[in-house]
């Protein structure tokens, strides 16, 4: 007898009565026999889009949206068949029920909304919605032409009919302007997004073509961009030099001078500030919309718990941006945490975040889950790496990267150049001719007081602008999985710079003058097969006759003025066998005898060469006037 075994009678309903038969003679009862086996319901799924939501509607040949819920249920445990209220049973096939089981899980559908069959989603769901749907079988799908063009611009960014600025159209290299075409896209759908390109590849001037670009559409539009504090004067300079038509308004100072400055700020302008600061400040932008919001080297926001990472996610913006090389560095939160600040909610809270995605991916090792979220995020990062783009690239880039000085730093630079001044002022033309080389020992003091006034000073407490730069620019690089040639001309420099790397855990090697030959090619060849990511090396010492092809990043610390020699020192790295492109990154003090070096040194290459590189002294032909123009 087979009463309440509903297997048993899915079994006989479907698979035929001939096994029972075969044991034995089987009654049925006129009930028994009426029962029927329907195949799943027809599912109809419409979408359209509505500002900046997507409305669904789910269609179930008249199936009730609670009874959608019930059986959805079922088919997740994965039972073979769903009985109804009158008794007979849906075969739950795959057919269009895997389709709505998936969009109910990927899309944190709560039964409420899958109870009612209509119910609204943000429309930066739109490509994974597409794509779940486009996937599944057994569905009659409509799409509005409006949902179809949100997907379809996001597919097709290359072609999109967006004009690069005409100032940088020359500028900009092909994957550059698909950068920005890129972002164009995003901001036109109201979405957030990641400009994940490996270190070089010119994140920031991807970014200043978007905000001169709307700035020549909408001369009101403002703008906030957060960068770690050794950036922000960088970020500064390079919007003068590829957008010097842009307003930028610097925020600095103490906390009264730069509420005033943010007060002070007028429509149309672009404010650069610290993560730092900001989290400070974070009370005088409470009354401020900004059109734009980027976060420079956003894995400073990894964190969700950091007061760095609250502080950004306070901003109202239209358009919110984040730039890093390295968006995932040690855990898949970090990338939550990021796309949070862009799209709140766009990767759940973070409970289920972690629930559904991280433990399932990190702890599980799965496969679908990863596809999940792979799905969900790929349209909202673009990521481009060097060999990737490599025929659109010189084989060297070279960015100068700029450092201001500020504090205790620039109270002893500025009182030493006035007192250079002074000095230089008081002097006859014989005088000066017969000083030239206390002359360069001052200068040389300068550039060591640029570099860290701790090299002068032995008391000095206070930072170092630069070195504070570069550190973060290594932390970054090492990150990202480069390997770093760290050159100085001054061998007390690097003893400092080592001491940074050992506190932030980075293996290094170290060649200076004191380095026996057979110990300097142990180490290039260590260098050029182990995962030791950066070589310390003074420039005298290791300006030739070495190869570093293991090396993809240069950077001169305080650069040798004469371009041959800092040439020669790039080139341990840019060389044949080198299969990446070298980035090479000049740091420079901002306002400084050092930036006023790069400005002479096509003007006058040969006064830069022989006051600064300090040999050939004899030979040297500049005026005083000259050196008081170095001074400013």
């Amino acid at each position: 007898a087979i009463r309440d075994d509903e297997e048993a009678v899915y079994r006989l309903l479907t698979e035929g009565m001939s096994e029972f038969m075969a044991q034995g003679e089987v009654y049925l009862s006129e009930t028994f026999k009426k029962l029927k086996v329907l195949p799943p319901p027809k599912i109809s799924i419409g979408v359209k889009s509505s500002g900046s939501w997507l409305e669904l509607t789910v269609d179930t040949e008249g199936m009730s949206g609670a009874e959608l819920t019930k059986l959805l249920s079922e088919y997740s445990q994965k039972k073979r068949f769903y009985r109804m209220k009158n008794g007979e049973f849906l075969a739950l096939d795959d057919n269009g029920l895997m389709t709505v089981a998936k969009l109910v899980e990927g899309l944190a559908v709560n039964k409420t909304d899958l109870q009612s069959q209509k119910f609204r989603l943000p429309r930066y769901r739109a490509l994974y919605l597409d794509g779940i749907l486009k996937e599944g079988s057994g569905i009659t799908l409509y799409r509005d032409a409006l949902f179809k063009a949100v997907v379809r611009g996001m597919k097709s960014v290359e072609d999109s009919d967006y004009e690069i600025p005409l100032t940088l159209r020359s500028v900009l290299r092909e994957y550059q302007k698909t950068g920005f075409r890129w972002l164009k896209t995003l901001d036109s759908y109201g979405f957030g997004g990641i400009l994940a390109d490996d270190m070089g590849l010119g994140k920031t001037i991807q970014v200043i073509a978007l905000l001169l670009d709307e700035s020549n559409r909408e001369p009101d539009s403002s703008a906030l961009i957060v960068c770690p504090a050794s950036l922000v004067y960088n970020w500064e300079n390079e919007i003068h030099h590829f957008a010097p038509t842009l307003k930028v308004r610097t925020i600095s100072g103490t906390a009264q001078e730069r509420e005033e400055l943010v007060k002070a700020a007028s429509a149309g302008e672009i404010l650069i500030t610290s993560y730092d600061l900001l989290k400070r400040d974070i009370a005088f932008y409470e009354e401020r919309e900004f059109r734009f919001q980027i976060v420079d080297e956003a894995q400073y926001i990894k964190n969700p718990g950091t007061q760095a990472a609250k502080g950004v996610k306070q901003i109202t913006a239209g358009f919110k941006l984040a730039l890093t090389g390295t968006p995932i560095e040690n855990r898949l939160s970090e990338l939550w945490s990021i796309f949070d600040y862009l799209m709140p909610g766009f990767l759940y809270t973070y409970q289920r975040f972690r629930e559904e995605i991280e433990i399932p991916i990190v702890v599980n090792g799965d496969e679908n889950r990863m596809q999940r979220l792979q799905r969900m995020i790929r349209p909202f990062i673009l990521r481009r790496l060097k060999g990737e783009v490599l025929r659109d690239l010189p084989a060297k880039l070279e960015e100068n990267v700029f450092a201001k000085l500020e504090g205790e730093q620039l109270a002893l630079y500025d009182a030493h150049v006035q007192r250079m001044k002074e000095s230089l002022e008081g002097k006859s033309e014989k005088e000066f001719r017969s000083e030239k080389i206390q002359i360069l020992a001052e200068l040389t003091r300068l550039r060591q007081i640029c570099c860290d006034p701790g090299l002068l000073f032995e008391g000095y407490k206070g930072e170092s602008a630069k070195a504070q730069m570069c550190m973060e620019l290594i932390e970054n690089a090492v990150g990202a999985g480069h390997k770093v040639l760290l050159f100085s001309q001054f061998t007390s420099m690097l003893d400092r710079l080592a001491a940074g790397l050992k506190k932030a855990g980075i293996d290094y090697y170290m060649l200076t003058g004191s380095v026996g030959k057979e110990k300097r090619m142990q180490m290039v060849e260590s260098f050029n097969e182990d995962d030791v990511p950066v070589f310390c090396i003074s420039l005298k010492a290791g300006g030739t006759g070495l190869n570093l092809t293991a090396a993809d990043i240069v950077i001169h610390y305080d650069p040798w003025w004469n371009v041959a020699v800092q040439n020669q020192a790039t080139d341990r790295a840019h060389r044949i066998g080198q299969k990446h492109v070298v980035t090479v990154y000049k740091l420079v003090s901002e306002g400084t005898i050092e930036e006023k070096i790069i400005a002479i040194q096509e003007r006058k290459k040969e006064l830069a060469k022989q006051v600064l590189e300090g040999e050939g002294m004899d030979s040297v032909s500049f005026t005083k006037e000259e050196i008081l123009e170095l001074l400013g």
